[in-house]
C-alpha cells in the first residue's frame, strides 16, 4: 500500500492551462497528503539552487528525466513499494532541463516516456501514475491490464 503523503512533487513553473489544473486536482483529491510545490522559472542555475533549497534533508529525489529509467505501470508500482517508508520528491524541471548538479543528486531518474511533453502536461501523467500505482498495489479496478 502507498502512503501518498510520504511524496512530494516539485515543480518548476506554475500550471497554465486549466483542464490540466483540473486534472492535477482531480488525482490530488485521490491521493491525501500528495503535496505539489512550485518553484520559479528561471535559469538553469538558479532553478537549481531553488531545487536544492525546496529538498528536505529526508526526501529522495526522483528526477524526471527523457535519459532516465523508463518503466510501464506496473514496474513503476512496484518500484515505489519497494521503496518502502521512504519519502520521495519527484522533480519536474523547467525547459532548460536539469543541470548537471540536479542531476548527480538524485536517487532515481524516471521517464515517463520517450517522447517528450510540456511540463503541465507531464505533471499530470505523473500524477495520474501515482494514482494507477496506487491502485495496483491495492488491488483497485482503476488499472486494467
Amino acid at each position: 500500500m502507498l502512503n501518498p503523503s510520504r511524496y512530494r512533487i516539485l515543480a518548476i513553473g506554475k500550471l497554465r492551462k486549466r483542464w490540466i489544473q483540473d486534472g492535477v486536482e482531480l488525482y490530488c483529491k485521490r491521493l491525501p497528503g500528495l503535496s505539489i510545490t512550485e518553484l520559479r522559472e528561471g535559469s538553469q542555475l538558479r532553478e537549481a539552487e531553488a531545487i536544492l533549497t525546496a529538498l528536505k534533508s529526508n526526501e529522495t529525489l526522483v528526477a524526471l528525466s527523457e535519459d532516465g529509467e523508463t518503466l510501464d505501470s506496473v514496474a513503476f508500482a512496484e518500484r515505489l513499494r519497494d521503496c518502502g517508508s521512504q519519502r520521495l520528491a519527484f522533480l519536474i524541471g523547467g525547459a532548460a532541463g536539469l543541470s548537471e548538479e540536479i542531476k548527480r543528486t538524485a536517487g532515481w531518474t524516471l521517464s515517463l516516456s520517450a517522447m517528450t511533453f510540456p511540463h503541465d502536461l507531464a505533471r499530470l501523467l505523473l500524477v495520474e501514475q501515482i494514482y494507477r500505482a496506487q491502485s495496483i498495489l491495492n488491488g483497485g479496478p482503476y488499472h486494467r491490464a
